[in-house]
C-alpha cells in the first residue's frame, strides 16, 4: 500500500525524515542540555576540590573552611543565648559542666582519635544549659554546647547525658554542617542549570518540574545525608563518651528511653525524616560496642549509675538565669540546623 507523497522519506544515512525538521529539533533538544551540563561540570569541579578525608576514612565535601565554619557556629550560639533563658550556676549547670568538660577533654586523646581517623581540632568550648522543656541538645562549631533541661528526664544519668552530649560534639568534629553546605550547594547548582534550560517553558510547567526536581533532591539526596550524618555522630559519640569514662552500654538503652518519652509525637515514614528511628539508632549503638568498649576500659572510669539533678523535672526553685527571655528574632540563623 502506498501512503502517498504527504509522508517526507526518511534519510537512512542521517535518521531523521528528509523534511530537514530532524536537524532542528535535534539542536534545540542539545541547546536545552547545555545549561545543566555546564551547571554539573561546575558541581564536579567543587566537588574535586572541596573533598577531603573525612571520619572512619570516608571522602567528604566541604563548603567552607574551619575558621568561617567556627565563626558562623559562634553567631549562631550567641543568637540563641540572647533569645533564651540561659541558667548561670547550680547543680543542673555543675553537671553538665562536668559531663560536657571530660568530653571536650576526651575529644583530642590520641586512643579516640585513631578510632575515628582524624587528627585533633582546636575548639574554644563554651558550655550551657538553657531552661526549657525542649527534649534538645546540641553542639555548634568550635565547641558551642547547649543542653536544654527538657533532655534530662530522657538522659536520667551523667552517662545518658554523655550519650547525648557526646553524639552532639559528633557532629562538630566531623564538620558535619559544612558538609550539609555542601550537598546543599551542589544540589542548587543542577536545579539552577536545570532552570536555565527550562526558560522558554510556561511559567507553570517550569515550577511543576522545579516542585517534583526539589521533592526528588530532598528525598533521595539531602534526607538520606542527614540520616548517614545522625548515624555518624551516633558512632562517634560512642566511642566519645567511651574515651571519657563513660559506659557505653548506656548509650542505647537512652535511645529506648527517647523512644517512650517521645511515643505521642507523630513521626513521618524514615525515608522522609531527617534523624533514623529510635530503635534503629540503639540496634547500631549494640552493633559498635565492641569499638567503644576497649576505650572504656582504657579510660578513667566515672561512677556509674549516677543521677542527674532535676532529672525529674524542674520542680521548685529555678538556678538563676543568665541572659533575660527576650522575644526571638525574625533574622534567621546563618548556621543550618
Amino acid at each position: 500500500m502506498s501512503y502517498g507523497s504527504d509522508y517526507p522519506r526518511e534519510d537512512p544515512r542521517q535518521g531523521y525524515p528528509s523534511s530537514g525538521q530532524g536537524p532542528s529539533i535535534g539542536r534545540a533538544i542539545g541547546m536545552r542540555f547545555i545549561p545543566v551540563l555546564v551547571m554539573a561540570a561546575m558541581a564536579g569541579l567543587f566537588l574535586l576540590q572541596s573533598c577531603q578525608r573525612g571520619p572512619f576514612g570516608r571522602n567528604q565535601v566541604i563548603a567552607i573552611g574551619p575558621e568561617e565554619e567556627k565563626a558562623l557556629g559562634l553567631q549562631a550560639f550567641q543568637q540563641v543565648l540572647s533569645e533564651s533563658n540561659v541558667i548561670s550556676r547550680g547543680p543542673t549547670v555543675e553537671a553538665v559542666t562536668r559531663v560536657a568538660r571530660r568530653l571536650a577533654e576526651a575529644s583530642n586523646s590520641e586512643p579516640f582519635r585513631q578510632a575515628i581517623g582524624l587528627p585533633p581540632q582546636q575548639f574554644e568550648w563554651d558550655f550551657r544549659v538553657v531552661d526549657s522543656d525542649q527534649i534538645n541538645a546540641f553542639c555548634l562549631p568550635g565547641g558551642k554546647v547547649v543542653v536544654f533541661t527538657g533532655i534530662l528526664p530522657v538522659a536520667q544519668t551523667e552517662e545518658g547525658l554523655a550519650t547525648v552530649v557526646g553524639h552532639e560534639i559528633g557532629h562538630a568534629i566531623a564538620r558535619h554542617s559544612a558538609e550539609r553546605m555542601a550537598q546543599t550547594k551542589v544540589v542548587q547548582m543542577v536545579q539552577q542549570g536545570v532552570a536555565v534550560s527550562m526558560s522558554d517553558m510556561a511559567p507553570q510547567q517550569v515550577q511543576q518540574v522545579m516542585g517534583m526536581l526539589g521533592v526528588g533532591s530532598q528525598v533521595g539526596i539531602l534526607l538520606p545525608f542527614s540520616r548517614n550524618h545522625e548515624s555518624e555522630a551516633d558512632h562517634i559519640g560512642i566511642l566519645l563518651m567511651s574515651a571519657a569514662g563513660y559506659d557505653p552500654h548506656e548509650a542505647s538503652r537512652f535511645w529506648i528511653r527517647m523512644q517512650e518519652a517521645t511515643s505521642d509525637q507523630k513521626r513521618p515514614p524514615e525515608f522522609l525524616s531527617t534523624h533514623p528511628n529510635s530503635e534503629r539508632r540503639a540496634e547500631d549503638l549494640e552493633a559498635w560496642l565492641p569499638e567503644a568498649i576497649p576505650l572504656y576500659q582504657a579510660s578513667q572510669k566515672q561512677p556509674t549509675g549516677k543521677p542527674l539533678p532535676m532529672a525529674g523535672g524542674l520542680g521548685g526553685a529555678r538556678e538563676e538565669p543568665l541572659f533575660p527571655i527576650r522575644r526571638p528574632s525574625r533574622e534567621r540563623s546563618p548556621f543550618p540546623k
